[in-house]
Order: structure tokens, then C-alpha cells, then sequence
């Protein structure tokens, strides 16, 4: 179908008002959830010919955060739906105020290549379930996962309800054309940018998921193997291609030596590549990625690894030291798996030296010390984080995910993707059995005093 079409058949559906019936939206997310049970072996192998993803990292990373959330609103959807009475006042006695939760309308998502499944469908679902139609446009640059998703979908939901359409950026150009009344983007902070900026002439609200430089924090009275355990894990997942990856380390001076032997010590266990790529650890997305993550390395600082294979797409976990802000891999958004390490004195001027840059999407701090953790977590603004851990916060329905400035705009995950992607409508009903003659004229200094009583 043309873009065309799809829009008109999505903007008729709906009219219908079928999507605003809650048994209806609970009968979809079983069946999406059916369909991708029913299909895993597709999706594991799709994702393993764009970028050698495990299917064990697939499931723990994607499916089980897509089954999870799809569980959480078949759970809460009926409650969340519900018209919810709020207090009236006096001033309009007699009479009851209540907030009804509607659907916004036709939505557009836009996903991300690097966790293809989850990046799309998981805000698709969350759309879904507040009543909304979708149009979900997936990464061109995982060919083979946005082919198996527009297949399962397009094959088994009508196209004014669920549509998946595949293409390059000229095709979210022509999509981004169109009125909706959502849009979802996940991606980079330019591509955010001109998804705010079409979506802005049609005044149509927008969530960018973006991303940043996430620092963690290496601070005295933690336990270091636990720290690098965890740190180790984080960055390099996905070949460090996560958003919300710990992009570099600020560690106290004192620290450095022991948390970069134990840095390589976690990384060496854990990433053996002298028979090739392992299961756990994935290719670079593509060419282009690959060279300028290379150009990234300075040789001379490399601490741990660096090994690098261009036919592969491969480059190893590998831990830079003696890194400095003005290093070329402080500069941007790293996304790959490079872990700089800075040593710092004082910890004021490194929190300032962090404040002194974009938001960043995550923050993450490995500390014994709760006065300096809530000293950090306080004088830095970012989206979310976590204290001794790194990444996992993702993984609670309960906790908002979203960024903030140059990191996103909006959130999302359980009820506050819902609200997300609903409209609350505000309705004062009244009877006609009474009405005051206060707010009508002749106005009077006693009329005046009565409603400021009430007022105030």
C-alpha cells in the first residue's frame, strides 16, 4: 500500500472509535504478544544476519521487556482506562469533576536499529494499548529485523489499525509529510532535531528518546569487583551500541589503578575472542559506524584491548586511560565498544566539568558513601540512572524512561507511556435542580467578599 492510503485507512479506523473500547485494545496485545511467541525463531535469526545478536541477548535485552510491558497493561489497562473523579469545590456546588483518559489518534513511531525489536514495538504496544492506531517505521539500517516485524504485523493486523512501513530516510521524509497526532522518534540527537522540527508544522506533540554522554562514577567505598562487574557488562553489551550505556568513567584518582586492572580482568573473563566472535558480543552496525568508532582510538592511550577486524564489522572491548575532556572521544556520543577512563582530584570540578555539557540520557554512581550519592544525584540534571548498577533501571515498568534537553523529550514505560500517548479530558457536570446567583451581576462588595472566601 502507498503511505497515502495507509494514512487514510488509519485515519478511518480511527474514526470508528473501535480502538477506544478496552476489551478490543486487550484482545490486540494478546495477539501481538501470540504472534511474536509464535515467531521467535524468525526474530532471533533476522537479528543475528543485521548484527550477530545472540538469542540469548535478544530474549534478555528485547522480547522479555516487550512480553513484560505487553503483561503490564493487559494487567492495569482496565484500571488506567477508567474515568477518575477528582474534588470539585465549593465554588461549584453542587456538582462532580472527573478526568476521562482518551486516545490521541493516529501515531507515528519511529524505531532505532541498535535494539530493533525493542526500540520499535515496545512504544508501538504502549500506543496500542492507550487506543491509538500506529504507523511504525523501523530502522532501514537493520534490514532484516524491519522486514520480519513488517511481515508478522502486516500479515496479521488490518493496515488502518497496525501497519508496518519499511524504507529509508526519503520515506520518513514523505511520512513526516502527514498530520499525526503523535509522533515517537528514538534515535540521535540530529535526526531528533528535524523529527521535532516537521512535526512542529502540524503542531503535533513528539517524544524524542535520544541519547548523550552517560558518565559513571567510581567513588571510594565501593566494591570494585562488583563496580567493574557490572560497568564491564553494561558498556560492552551489544557491543556497547546502548543509549544508555556508561559512555565514560570518572574515577577518583586513588582508584584508578585497582578499577582498571579489575576493568580488564571482568572484560577478559567475560569476552574471549580467540576462536572468533562469541556468542555475546555483536557486530557494528554497519561500514560507516565501523570507521568512525576507529577514529575514535588513540593507540597511545588504549589500556585493555583494541582489537579490530573492518571485514567483521568487529572492534573489541577496549578501556582507554590518561583520556582528558579534550580527547576526540570525549567530544561525542561514543556508542561502540570504547570505555575512556578519567582520573579526577576533586570531585566539585568533575561534577561541574559534567554539568558544563549536555544532559546526558543516564548518570550512574558506584559509591558506599549515601551523602556524596545524594550529592550527585542532586547537582546533576539527567534522565535516569541508577547507584551501583548501570543500565537496569530500564528494566522497571515503575520507573519513567525518557531524557531530558539534548538526551529527549517526554517519557515512557507503564502507566507513564500510557499517559504518554493518551489525552485526559477534564469534564465538570452539573446539575439543573440549583444555581447561585454569585457569579451574575449586579456585582456587590458582599457578592465580591463571599467569592473570594470561596476562592481562596
Amino acid at each position: 500500500m502507498k503511505i497515502n492510503e495507509i494514512i487514510a485507512e488509519q485515519q478511518k479506523y480511527f474514526s470508528s472509535n473501535a480502538t477506544k473500547d478496552v476489551s478490543f485494545r486487550i484482545k490486540q496485545l494478546k495477539k501481538l504478544k501470540q504472534l511474536l511467541k509464535e515467531n521467535e525463531g524468525l526474530l532471533y535469526k533476522a537479528i543475528y544476519q543485521d548484527f550477530a545478536k545472540s538469542e540469548f541477548e535478544t530474549y534478555v535485552s528485547e522480547l522479555s521487556l516487550l512480553y513484560g510491558e505487553i503483561n503490564t497493561f493487559l494487567k492495569h489497562i482496565k484500571k488506567w482506562s477508567k474515568r477518575k473523579r477528582v474534588p470539585t469545590g465549593l465554588v461549584n456546588f453542587p456538582a462532580k469533576s472527573y478526568i476521562i483518559p482518551e486516545p490521541l489518534g493516529m501515531t507515528l513511531i519511529i524505531g532505532a536499529w541498535n535494539y530493533p525489536y525493542q526500540l520499535s514495538l515496545l512504544p508501538a504496544v504502549t500506543s496500542l494499548a492507550a487506543g491509538n492506531t500506529v504507523i511504525l517505521k523501523p530502522s532501514e539500517l537493520s534490514a532484516e529485523t524491519s522486514r520480519v516485524m513488517a511481515e508478522i504485523i502486516n500479515n496479521n493486523f488490518p493496515a488502518g489499525y497496525f501497519h508496518v512501513v519499511e524504507g529509508d530516510a526519503a520515506v520518513t521524509t514523505e511520512l513526516l509529510g502527514y498530520r499525526f497526532d503523535k509522533i515517537f522518534f528514538t534515535g540521535s540527537i540530529p535526526t531528533g532535531k528535524i523529527i521535532y522540527s516537521a512535526a512542529a508544522k502540524h503542531l503535533t506533540p513528539v517524544t524524542l528518546e535520544l541519547g548523550g554522554k552517560s558518565p559513571a562514577f567510581v567513588l571510594p567505598g565501593c566494591d570494585m569487583k562488583t563496580t567493574a562487574k557490572r560497568i564491564v557488562w553494561a558498556k560492552f553489551l551489544n557491543a556497547g551500541q546502548t543509549c544508555i550505556a556508561p559512555d565514560y568513567i570518572l574515577v577518583e584518582r586513588s582508584l584508578e589503578p585497582s578499577l582498571l586492572e579489575a576493568l580488564a580482568g571482568e572484560t577478559e573473563k567475560h569476552y574471549n575472542f580467540e576462536n572468533g566472535l562469541p556468542d555475546n558480543y555483536t557486530k557494528i552496525i554497519n561500514a560507516k559506524r565501523f570507521d568512525r568508532l576507529m577514529e575514535l582510538i588513540d593507540k597511545e592511550k588504549i589500556y585493555y584491548g583494541g582489537q579490530t577486524g573492518k571485514a567483521d564489522r568487529f572492534i573489541g572491548p577496549t578501556i582507554l586511560k590518561d583520556v582528558s575532556f579534550d580527547d576526540e572521544v570525549m567530544k561525542e556520543e561514543i556508542f561502540g565498544p570504547i570505555l575512556p577512563v578519567l582520573a579526577f582530584d576533586d570531585l566539585d570540578m568533575a561534577v561541574r566539568q559534567v554539568k558544563s555539557m549536555p544532559k546526558p540520557l543516564a548518570c550512574y554512581v558506584y559509591s558506599g558513601n549515601r551523602k556524596t550519592i545524594g550529592k550527585i544525584l542532586q547537582a546533576l540534571s539527567f534522565g535516569g540512572g541508577a547507584v551501583n548498577d548501570s543500565v537496569m533501571h530500564f528494566s522497571n515498568p515503575r520507573l519513567p524512561f525518557g531524557g531530558v534537553g539534548h538526551s529527549g523529550i517526554g517519557a515512557y514505560h507503564g502507566k507513564t507511556g500510557f499517559d504518554t500517548f493518551s489525552h485526559y479530558k477534564s469534564i465538570l457536570d452539573k446539575p439543573f435542580w440549583f444555581e447561585p446567583n454569585l457569579k451574575y451581576a449586579p456585582y456587590t462588595p458582599q457578592k465580591l467578599r463571599l467569592i473570594k472566601w470561596l476562592m481562596e
